[in-house]
């Protein structure tokens, strides 16, 4: 019975010494990347042209940053301040108007309806909603330049998939629960 398990042993051992001693020929299969990454030339005047364009001409940043939704958006802003500047204004000048006229004596388009303090806040109120009127449709305007230089800026970001940062969720080895952490991931070209 010793004889046949050493039998069996060596028959064993030396096998599969003839068995590896085969040539193994295997393809390499090589595999190009398919991703090509693109590295687009930084215009660092880009955001000033912007800013520029804007300035000029409200929403001809937007139109060179190619956001031509946001066009409507700048006019539309800008288009509200000037509107009720224009109504204050008017406004304005007609309780203005109507008190000058009642202080020369002659009747005005209140007559009747509105006594002098009346006419003397209304010049008021009109008066300050139009300069407020005004102080906004220039803050808008600078905003429509900003805004401008902003995303002419942004756009030079470079986002791909380098430059990662994700949460994971795995499982942990001990008690099979989640846990939860970040990943910041950088690959160097």
């Amino acid at each position: 019975m010793n004889t046949k398990i050493y039998i069996l042993f060596f028959t064993f051992l030396f096998g599969t010494v003839f068995l590896h001693a085969q040539e193994n020929k295997t393809t390499q299969l090589v595999v190009k990347d398919s991703v090509q990454l693109t590295s687009s030339k930084i215009n660092p005047l880009a955001p000033a042209k912007a800013a520029f364009y804007s300035a000029i001409l409200p929403g001809l940043g937007q139109a060179y940053n190619k956001k031509y939704w946001k066009i409507p958006i700048v006019y539309g802003a800008l288009g509200t301040g000037i509107y009720f500047y224009s109504t204050n204004n008017k406004e304005y000048k007609r309780f203005r108007n109507a008190y000058k006229q009642r202080l020369a004596g002659l009747d005005d388009e209140f007559k009747g309806q509105y006594n002098d303090a009346t006419l003397i806040n209304g010049q008021k109120v009109f008066q300050r909603n139009r300069d407020l009127s005004l102080l906004i449709t220039i803050g808008l305007y600078v905003l429509n330049i900003v805004e401008a230089n902003v995303n002419a800026h942004l756009m030079q970001f470079n986002v791909n998939d380098n430059l990662s940062f994700q949460p994971v969720i795995y499982p942990n080895d001990i008690n099979y629960k989640q846990n939860v952490g970040l990943t910041l991931c950088y690959k160097f070209k």
